[in-house]
């Protein structure tokens, strides 16, 4: 079967706790084309941890000349301190070998990385209710009560930014959730849009009768 051979950008959002983790970690077994974004990031590496593989770990200085010449999709600095983005070479890169990416990200992020690559596929993860969501939080035993209804307080506004993306997928049974975004990818991929090379060919064909 003819398929576009660049991969897709998947980027993946929910609150805290809707089990966006899990669902990836399913979404990762299931598909062998599925590559997971790699960030880039000032922040020490530590003993276990190989550049290029957990991150790429920059300066300070490269990061900021980075940030500078727009080769991020999305970035961000953790209280000031650190530097987390996502750098655009590796994800072209690794689309143009045909992997599918899979960003998984806060929905700031996310908003970005659709400004600067607006044919990212964007999905939300959603709990299949408010109070099962807090159920959940509680339910991890990580937290304190405190931290819990804040991280509850911070999922309300997650979920105004729904309406921006593209699919929302319920989190109720893990690997139902991740079929539904296996069938969204290859929704996309058979998408008109993303299918230019093949109309392009027909186009090509008719001309030579």
């Amino acid at each position: 079967m003819y398929r576009n051979r660049n991969g897709l950008l998947l980027v993946v959002s929910g609150p805290s706790g809707v089990g966006k983790g899990t669902v990836c970690k399913a979404l990762l077994e299931r598909l062998e084309t599925m590559r997971i974004s790699i960030s880039a990031t000032t922040r020490p590496r530590r003993v276990n941890e190989i550049d290029g593989v957990n991150y790429f770990f920059k300066t300070q200085e490269e990061f900021e000349a980075m940030i500078e010449h727009g080769e991020f999709l999305e970035y961000m600095q953790v209280f000031g301190l650190n530097y987390y983005g996502t750098p655009k070479a590796y994800v072209e890169e690794e689309r143009r070998n045909g992997h599918d990416i899979l960003l998984e990200i806060d929905v700031k992020g996310a908003m970005k990385v659709k400004e600067v690559c607006p044919d990212a596929v964007t999905v939300f993860i959603a709990p299949p209710t408010m109070s099962d969501l807090k159920t959940r939080l509680y339910g991890r035993g990580t937290e304190n009560e405190a931290a819990i209804e804040r991280r509850y307080k911070e999922a309300f506004a997650e979920i105004q930014y729904l309406p921006k993306y593209d699919y929302v997928v319920v989190n109720d049974i893990v690997d139902r959730a991740a079929k539904n975004i296996c069938d969204i990818i290859e929704a996309e991929k058979s998408s008109i849009k993303r299918n230019s090379e093949l109309i392009a060919k027909y186009s090509e064909e008719m001309n030579e009768q």
